[in-house]
């Protein structure tokens, strides 16, 4: 993919429906959370980064005032990006033409053997019968 292309995704552009197949392969690969949090990053810094101007070069306050109000903003808006991760990311890919939940089940369906090996190892250890 052109590496222009892959920056506007990140930076929260939608792709044409050929890459339809790179979107679902971000959003359930194994390191999908770094990536939306990546996208996340890219996409309120800018945002940020102008309040902050704002407030220094249009409103006249100081810049650690400013510099707070910027931080504060940033760890809100990473905070609300990450708690619905996984419901946008299963809205990004019915953009695309998945059905509701792709995401999750992809990546359920990923860990699950896992899952399976680490529930068995959990309950090796703390269901043993007594007896």
């Amino acid at each position: 993919m052109n590496p222009a292309l892959k920056l506007w995704y990140y930076a929260g552009g939608r792709l044409p429906q050929k890459y339809r197949q790179f979107v679902y392969d971000d959003v359930t690969g194994p390191k999908w959370l770094v990536r939306f949090t990546i996208r996340s990053l890219v996409q309120v810094t800018p945002l940020v980064t102008i309040i902050a101007c704002a407030l220094v070069f249009g409103l006249g306050s100081p810049w650690p005032l400013a510099i707070a109000c910027g931080a504060l903003g940033f760890v809100v808006g990473l905070y609300f990006a990450l708690s619905y991760a996984p419901e946008s990311v299963d809205y990004r890919l019915t953009k695309y033409g998945y059905p509701r939940g792709s995401a999750t089940d992809g990546r359920r369906e990923r860990n699950a053997a896992q899952d399976r090996e680490r529930q068995a190892q959990y309950d090796a250890v703390w269901r043993r019968s007594e007896g």
